[in-house]
């Protein structure tokens, strides 16, 4: 359905000129999040509020004209959730910054455009901590990590975002607002809609505000790097480790990443190493030195070739800095397919062992980078855009990934969200009854299908 000049000129009317792009020169900028999945619409126009109200004045202005809306963080996104619709309306919440931290209560109150590293520095004013911590943490918004529930380097520790997440003030697909939780610990009152929005990709409403739970700063980190002669062995140190200890960060690097890694930033890693992981612990004095020691013996068990450990914060975020850099290093290589599956720990080296065999059987570069201390890893499916075949060979090695990570009982996303990049294997995971009440959920929230039509679910 064709948008009308006369119902543009209502939806600036009732939202602002200021805050409406509507020339494509402009809108280019929004068709697509960081992936580029193919298939992106050009929207009618991009509305960029400043006001919880001003994002309901265009959700409204949408349900009445029957219009689908695609809402929209910082664009970071790896699975195509922000991908425009043709003549829909994108609402980018890029403007909607505020933060506000209350260290009696040990909260944050955020705007869904305020980005994560920011939050992150203001609770730090305080003495205060936000652990969720993707890779992309100095560019992406909380509202994009609230609608994916993001995760990231810290979480095998810390847990993600849906941890945090004590209240959220919601636009529904009617325009109404509705507000959830707030800043108390404990409360059971009433059905646990808040989590239902937590992870629902923009789908079932759109988040105006949150209120995170923040902790105590942790003690200065150590950092361990070991290296390996194979992926096997790395994985199964990862396995060794997850029995008995609790590191902040167990991160792994194939050797291939660590090349192009080292490719992209030259900071001296060991190209030779078949596998690689980073291990950091913040446990507080003389237990941060026994649990060091503990998970340098574990890696020396399975087979490290050499440690190498720090107990320099600034050195040993360079390390972190190394395997941040994996994602735009990759970018620069080639057309990209970003899988994000996830599986048991236990199951993590039968998980690494088949992505390297799908690679090999569909000739196809997928370099791997994972968090590995809580089974979710990073395939990266790199390949010629301009060759048929080869997108053909890493669109089926892309669907055998998720395949697999279903058959070791596990998942076709950890945190990157289904997005319109996975929505084919998704029933696959859930199986249909879980499927019809999903279905039947977002029906009833958004029962015009108005909401990120053909994202997640």
């Amino acid at each position: 359905m064709a948008v009308s000049a006369d119902q543009l000129a209502e939806l600036v009317a009732e939202v602002g000129a200021e805050n409406v792009l509507l020339d494509p020169a402009s809108t280019e900028a929004y068709r697509f999040d960081w992936c580029r999945f193919p298939g992106a619409g050009v929207p009618c126009a991009v509305v960029r509020p400043r006001t919880p109200a001003q994002v309901q004045a265009a959700v409204r202005w949408a349900a009445r004209h029957g219009i689908p809306i695609v809402p929209r963080g910082a664009g970071t996104g790896l699975a195509g959730g922000a991908n425009a619709i043709e003549g829909g309306l994108t609402i980018s919440l890029e403007r909607m910054t505020a933060i506000e931290i209350d260290p009696a209560t040990r909260t944050a109150t955020v705007e869904p455009g305020a980005l994560n590293v920011d939050v992150k520095r203001a609770a730090a004013e305080h003495g205060l901590f936000y652990p969720p911590d993707p890779s992309s943490f100095e560019i992406c918004s909380i509202g994009g990590n609230i609608a994916t529930n993001a995760g990231g380097l810290c979480c095998v520790k810390y847990g993600v975002t849906t941890d945090y997440i004590l209240g959220l003030d919601v636009v529904l697909a009617d325009g109404r607002l509705i507000t959830l939780g707030g800043k108390r610990v404990k409360d059971v009152a009433g059905l646990s809609l808040m989590k239902l929005f937590v992870g629902s990709e923009g789908t079932l409403g759109i988040v105006v505000g949150a209120t995170l739970r923040l902790v105590p700063a942790p003690p200065p980190a150590s950092t361990l790097v070991a290296l390996f002669a194979t992926v096997a062995s790395a994985a199964d140190a990862v396995v060794a480790m997850g029995r008995t200890l609790r590191p902040s960060l167990v991160e792994f690097m194939d050797q291939r990443a660590v090349n192009i890694v080292e490719d992209f930033t030259a900071m001296g890693l060991d190209r030779s190493a078949g596998g690689l992981l980073i291990v950091r612990s913040d446990a507080p004095g003389a237990a941060r030195e026994e649990e060091m020691a503990a998970i340098e013996a574990v890696c020396t068990a399975h087979g490290a070739t050499e440690c190498y450990r720090n107990d320099d914060p600034a050195e040993g975020e360079a390390f972190l800095a190394a395997r941040r850099a994996f994602f735009p290093a990759t970018e620069a290589l080639g057309s990209l397919l970003v899988e994000d599956v996830g599986v048991p720990v236990p199951r993590l080296p039968e998980l690494l062992a088949g992505i390297a065999d799908i690679a090999r059987r569909h000739d196809t570069d997928i370099p791997v980078v994972a968090h590995a201390g809580d089974g979710n890893t990073h395939p990266n499916l790199i390949f010629d855009g301009g060759d048929a075949g080869a997108r053909e060979r890493a669109e089926a090695a892309f669907a055998e990934i998720m395949a697999l990570a279903i058959a070791l009982g596990g998942t076709i996303t950890g945190e990157h969200g289904v997005g319109r990049a996975k929505i084919g294997s998704l029933a696959a995971q859930l199986g249909p009854d879980a499927m019809d009440v999903t279905r039947a959920i977002k029906s009833a929230l958004d029962p015009a299908g108005l909401l990120n039509p053909g994202a997640a679910i």
